[in-house]
């Protein structure tokens, strides 16, 4: 996804039962919002969030 890494990002979220990662945010858009983001020519995604999670447990 262009230059934001989708493993650092808080919307990518672990299936147990697919055993795989998915973008919770992408899963939801309807086909007119998915092909405005896949026609994105700048190749950044709207919507990454950078997980700071590890940040925050660093500080504590």
């Amino acid at each position: 996804m262009g230059l934001y890494n989708c493993e650092y990002c808080s919307n990518y979220e672990y299936d147990e039962i697919n055993d795989e990662y998915y973008c919770i945010v992408c899963d939801a858009l309807d086909q007119d919002d998915m092909y405005r983001f896949l026609d994105n020519r700048r190749h950044e995604c709207p919507f990454y969030k950078y997980n700071a999670e590890y940040e925050i447990a660093h500080k504590q």
